[in-house]
């Protein structure tokens, strides 16, 4: 009998430390809590804007160059992890397949602004006097550059040309590799240049 009871309060003091472990997981987001509040944060920003839905047939986007703030956000792919907004249409060469492009960007993370902080820029577009070292290969998907930096980055120019600057809203599934796992999206605004050789 003195067993029977020396193993119930064993058993008793188990559950109320797993419940207690339990409860101080609970500040820890699941993967999907976090794909949500990322979604919101995305969805949050866009509705701020017009949406389109498809891609203009004719190749024909409105940019901000014509519209100012009412140019649209293009949706990008089905799943609606990458939104466009031209800014301007580009002058330069379609890029080719294997083609060393070189880019400028600064982004804000959406997901701090959807939470009311005050959030900067950050990038390398504000220091005009460094080198352009921030490169990928299109549509090169064995190369590190394509997982590095995503391949929601380098979908703008299956439609525009060198010299073209956009807009994306970027969910992480297509972004930087550093922001997947934290499901962090980010508004991004991206310039676009041909390898100077």
């Amino acid at each position: 009998m003195k067993k029977f009871r020396i193993n119930k309060i064993i058993a008793a003091a188990i559950v109320i430390a797993g419940a207690a472990l339990a409860g101080g997981c609970s500040d820890t987001k699941s993967y999907s809590e976090l794909l949500s509040e990322e979604e919101r944060a995305s969805n949050w920003y866009l509705a701020g804007f017009r949406i389109e839905n498809s891609i203009p047939a004719n190749g024909e986007f409105k940019t901000m160059e014509e519209y100012g703030k009412d140019a649209p956000f293009y949706k990008m792919d089905s799943d609606g992890y990458l939104y466009m907004q031209v800014v301007k249409k580009g002058t330069g060469a379609k890029v080719q397949k294997d083609d060393v492009v070189y880019f400028r960007f600064q982004r804000k993370n959406l997901l701090l602004m959807y939470e009311g902080y005050e959030v900067s820029w950050d990038g390398n577009t504000s220091d005009m006097n460094a080198n352009l070292q921030t490169n990928f290969v299109y549509a090169n998907k064995n190369l590190q550059s394509y997982t590095l930096y995503g391949e929601g980055i380098q979908k703008p120019l299956e439609y525009l040309p060198y010299l073209s600057e956009v807009n994306l809203v970027l969910r992480s599934y297509l972004g930087f590799s550093t922001d997947q796992s934290q499901c962090i999206p980010y508004i991004i605004n991206i310039k676009y240049f041909p390898a100077e050789y």
